[in-house]
């Protein structure tokens, strides 16, 4: 599971000879590369017969890989983890999720927390983002009158700046913005020349319950995918949970009800 930024990796990893046999090893070096491609080496340790762990206090977020080498034997392995970014998005609160799902044990926490992140892209998928997050784009254009964002709703500018030396940046104060269609333009009707990089704040300062709702209903449905019946069967079977119809791009992921519950907040085609 996904570590929280500045918190601790535990690593942990086996040394076998060639026999497959755990083996204490002569000497053993743990490397850690970070998603930036800079390397740490944490200090490892033996802590029974061949098991070796490693403490990493993380420092940035992303996806880190992880080599162990060891001689005397010749030995090696390589792993990887994940660091949460300092705020993720979260569409549900862990709370609100241990009571939807009716979790009792603190074990069940870190697998809640991942399913939350995998149900807030699922809904974002239909009703652009959710949770306020800074976007950055890049918008190729020349000469125009207004240019679209890629995702709604978007709340407010922050910056649009010229990609290209000698280029016209604009002040934020000088240009309007739709919030739900993400158009931006000069209401003096000019036109915007490009290259820009446009930084913006894009989601949503109030959360309908229909789409809180429907988080909801994506979050047990997925949750369900754990409670393995002995047969391979999901447990509850065919009850209202079960997804009849293939949604494209999502598959048999979300249940209908939940699509139901978040129509009357999709983004119009064509929007991301």
């Amino acid at each position: 599971m996904p570590h929280d930024l500045g918190a601790t990796a535990r690593l942990t990893a086996e040394c076998r000879d060639p026999g497959g046999a755990l083996t204490t090893a002569a000497t053993v070096t743990v490397t850690v590369t970070l998603p930036d491609g800079t390397t740490a080496l944490p200090e490892a340790s033996e802590t029974d017969t061949g098991i070796y762990q490693a403490d990493y206090p993380t420092v940035a977020p992303g996806r880190h890989s992880v080599r162990w080498v060891w001689t005397g034997p010749a030995a090696a392995y390589t792993d990887m983890f994940d660091v949460r970014e300092e705020s993720p998005s979260a569409i549900l609160s862990l709370a609100d999720a241990r009571h939807q799902v009716k979790a009792r044990s603190p074990q069940d926490d870190d697998d809640l927390r991942f399913w939350i992140g995998a149900t807030t892209r699922s809904v974002e998928y239909f009703v652009g983002p959710v949770v306020v997050r800074t976007v950055t784009e890049l918008h190729s254009v020349r000469r125009v009158r207004a240019l679209a964002l890629r995702q709604v709703p978007a709340l407010t500018l922050i910056s649009v700046t010229a990609v290209l030396s000698g280029g016209t940046s604009y002040q934020v104060s000088e240009l309007d913005l739709d919030p739900s269609t993400g158009i931006v333009r000069p209401p003096s009707g000019g036109d915007l020349y490009g290259p820009l990089r446009v930084t913006y704040k894009a989601g949503r300062r109030t959360v309908d319950e229909s789409i809180t709702a429907a988080a909801r209903i994506i979050l047990q449905h997925l949750w369900r995918t754990r409670l393995v019946q002995g047969r391979g069967g999901l447990a509850g079977g065919g009850d209202d949970f079960s997804v009849t119809e293939p949604i494209p791009g999502l598959g048999y992921a979300v249940p209908n009800r939940a699509v139901q519950l978040l129509n009357p907040d999709q983004i119009p085609p064509g929007m991301a």
